[in-house]
């Protein structure tokens, strides 16, 4: 029978969760941004190696589902990892690390490999004259980069910044499979008291929306705020 109590309740409490998810996606998208920008430069510049083995990983990143990278991450290699640890003769418990840095590192992969691709195609909507323009001027390609090409190359990755964010925070969800008490997590082990799933599942599908429409609500502020030499 529907639980109303309990939907109210569990609703209440799952706010408490919602600083774990934030986390994680904060966390993941300093580290995606920061690589990504990188890696997408890499294959702009064609810079040998970088170039190759970037494909290669974005299209490994992309064409895998997150739950099998996932499971790599927190059951595959912890295992490598300890049998190494023994190896070297030393009494650290790898299975004591907090799961929550399993789930900064397969987002944060996960996210370089998705804002690599919104970096490069912003970037590339960039006239290469302008970069030959700041050269010309007397600009250093830092300065150039700095303040012509990233203000512009920015308003154009915002829309998919803000879906990259968006996707994120619900691939958070699945954090619950190593054991971080996000949103999900917590849901869950509280239905299990008394098998209130629905109530439960229903209360993270609210959550969810409500997170989600107001980070979209904030990019489409940022987005108006930044892109104003465009009206004018």
């Amino acid at each position: 029978m529907f639980d109303v109590r309990f939907l109210l309740k569990t609703f209440a409490l799952l706010w408490t969760a919602v600083p774990t998810t934030l986390l994680i996606t904060i966390v993941s998208l300093i580290f995606g941004a920061l690589f990504g920008f990188l890696l997408a430069l890499a294959r702009i510049y064609n810079v040998k190696v970088l170039k190759q083995l970037g494909t290669v990983y974005v299209s490994f990143m992309r064409g895998t589902p997150v739950v099998l990278q996932i499971l790599v991450v927190y059951s595959v290699f912890p295992s490598f990892l300890n049998s190494l640890v023994k190896q070297s003769g030393s009494s650290f418990n790898v299975f004591d690390i907090n799961p929550i840095l399993y789930a900064f590192i397969v987002f944060s992969l996960n996210t370089t490999a998705t804002l690599s691709e919104v970096f490069r195609s912003a970037l590339l909507t960039i006239n290469k004259g302008q970069l030959e323009a700041g050269y010309t001027s007397g600009l250093t390609g830092f300065q150039t980069y700095k303040r012509i090409i990233l203000p512009q190359a920015f308003v154009a990755a915002l829309p998919n910044l803000c879906n990259a964010t968006v996707g994120l925070i619900k691939n958070t969800s699945l954090a619950f499979m190593m054991t971080v008490k996000d949103i999900t997590a917590v849901a869950k082990i509280e239905a299990s008291y008394g098998y209130n799933y629905i109530e439960s599942y229903l209360d993270i599908f609210v959550i969810y929306i409500i997170i989600c429409s107001i980070v979209q609500y904030l990019f489409k502020l940022w987005e108006h705020k930044v892109s104003i030499y465009k009206r004018a």
